[in-house]
């Protein structure tokens, strides 16, 4: 694979010398990503430092608290057995309460002892670590022993003042041959030396980890500039190169170049663009040549043209007058007149109300055949979107219910049962021309008659689909001849016939349906037609409703 094309393919031969920079600004972020997940890393363990110094001297002040305390207790102690002994008023609860305190102490001494050796494990601190559990010993002993005595006796022994005092010294100073003061005291001394240093290292620790976070922090500093400096100049020249010649292409400057310098990512832009300028500037010089070329065959055409526009003139008129000549819609009327007059003639005289339904039947179609001329006019104008459509609210049951009424008389004629229409209960208020959508209906229950089988039925079905107010869907369904699935795609162009049509009825002009689509669709409606399982068709028309009055269709 190489990654240069054209006037730079020589120079740069391949992907690892195309991603220099790349790589690059990639290792510069991953360094940066470590320096700064190590320094991450210093922060927590100089503060696990800091904690675990902190945690040393305060364990070492709580036990040089505790010392100084039990040696306090000691001399409370030592007052309570004078006053007892001189009977100058203390009480053996005293004592109890007492002793309860030193022993809570030298607990809470072992414990801490334990936390200070569990802390501090060098050698040097051995050596105090035990003479503390040496202390707390002693002094443990000699507080479960002293007790006893007191509650029985406070001061043994008996004579002179001094020799009492001797006796008292010895009683409560002395334990195990050693001096109890002195103990505490070094106890004490010792335990204050522990805090020091404690301190002196907490100090230390801290003034270290200062220095190396400001040095860390001065050294990252550094190298972040640096590497922002580097790149700053890495990317200066290319991409001011790469600026200019933007705006030399901009102002149409195709032979403008760009120098090509180094291996990198920028070097093959470079020749990115210097290959796309190349190129440009060749389709201009090629697009030139069109353009003569073009405005050659333009003149040509235009000629050609010119004699092509008068033969379809001709050909338009001739169509024009084809168009003028159908009499398909004609039909329709025609025989529904001629069907009522059968019907009504037929058998013996009937009532007069009977004639004169008929004789108005006869009359609305007559009407309606008046402006279905009108609309042949129109197709013969190629114009059938332009058929005038008065839309007003109304009931569209009563439409539908007379449309069936008129092709119930073409269907008696055809041998076709078209039963009544059972109309929902309550009002469908659309707003059309009741008129058109009666043209509309009897154009849909013609071609259903007209493609049925003898002795066949066409059902009409209205029901509302839809969120309010909905849609009105009415659904003529026959059991007739049927559609085949590549023919439902052009059952609506005008003069276009299928092949089973064709076989059923010789004539016919392709027109009806045509025409009931644009009426649909100048009411905002649409008409589907769809093969049914069982066979024949089921022509779907749907139309708005709205909320709206309606009136009595015209």
């Amino acid at each position: 694979m190489r990654c240069s094309s054209g006037v730079h393919a020589d120079r740069l031969d391949g992907p690892e010398n195309c991603a220099m920079f790349g790589r690059r600004l990639t290792w510069a972020l991953i360094f940066l990503a470590a320096a700064a997940i190590a320094q991450c890393a210093l922060a927590l363990w100089s503060v696990r430092v800091a904690e675990h110094q902190v945690l040393r001297g305060r364990v070492a002040a709580d036990i040089q608290l505790g010392f100084a305390q039990l040696s306090a207790d000691k001399q409370r102690l030592r007052a309570w057995a004078a006053q007892r002994e001189f009977d100058a008023g203390a009480e053996l609860p005293e004592l109890q309460q007492l002793a309860a305190t030193m022993r809570a102490t030298l607990d809470r001494l072992d414990q801490l002892a334990e936390r200070a050796e569990a802390l501090d494990d060098r050698p040097r601190a051995r050596e105090r670590q035990l003479q503390r559990r040496d202390a707390l010993v002693v002094l443990r002993q000699k507080l479960d022993s002293l007790v006893p005595q007191l509650s029985e006796h406070p001061v043994p022994g008996s004579g002179s003042p001094a020799t009492l005092w001797a006796a008292a010294s010895e009683h409560f100073d002395m334990a195990q041959g050693r001096d109890l003061r002195r103990l505490l005291a070094e106890s004490t001394a010792r335990e204050a030396e522990t805090v020091r240093e404690k301190r002196d290292d907490t100090d230390r620790a801290m003034t270290r980890m200062r220095t190396l976070w400001i040095s860390t922090a001065v050294t990252l500093g550094a190298l972040a500039l640096a590497l922002a400096v580097y790149f700053a100049r890495a990317l200066r020249r290319p991409l001011s190169a790469l600026r200019q010649a933007a705006v030399a292409l901009q102002r149409g400057e195709l032979d403008h170049r760009i120098p090509l310098q180094g291996r990198d990512e920028f070097a093959l832009l470079a020749g990115s663009v210097n290959a796309m300028a190349a190129e440009l500037s060749a389709h201009r010089e090629r697009d030139a040549q069109l353009r003569l070329d073009l405005e050659q065959q333009v003149a040509e055409r235009t000629r050609a043209l010119s004699e092509a526009l008068q033969a379809l003139q001709t050909a338009e008129e001739r169509r024009r007058r084809l168009f003028a000549d159908i009499s398909h819609e004609l039909r329709t009327p025609t025989t529904v007149i001629r069907g009522e007059a059968e019907v009504t003639l037929r058998g013996r005289d009937k009532p007069v109300d009977e004639y004169q339904g008929a004789l108005r039947r006869i009359a609305e179609t007559a009407g309606q055949l008046g402006r279905v001329i009108d609309d042949l006019l129109t197709v013969a104008r190629s114009d059938i979107e332009a058929v005038d459509i008065r839309r007003v609210p109304l009931d569209l049951g009563q439409p539908i219910r007379q449309a069936v009424e008129q092709a119930q008389a073409l269907a008696a004629a055809q041998g076709v049962d078209l039963p009544n229409v059972d109309l929902p209960l309550h009002a469908l208020p659309v707003k059309g021309d009741a008129q058109r959508l009666r043209q509309l209906l009897m154009a849909l229950l013609d071609n259903a008659v007209r493609y049925s089988h003898p002795r066949g039925t066409v059902r009409v079905s209205v029901q509302v689909v839809g969120d309010a107010p909905g849609c009105a869907e009415v659904r003529i369904e026959d059991d007739g001849i049927g559609l085949a699935p590549e023919d439902l795609r052009r059952v609506f162009e005008h003069r276009w016939r299928s092949e089973r049509a064709r076989r059923h009825r010789a004539d016919g002009s392709g027109l009806g349906l045509s025409i009931a689509q644009a009426l649909a669709r100048g009411h905002d409606g649409d008409v589907r037609l769809a093969p049914r399982p069982t066979g024949g068709t089921v022509a779907t028309l749907t139309l708005p409703l709205c909320a709206a009055g309606v009136r009595a269709a015209a």
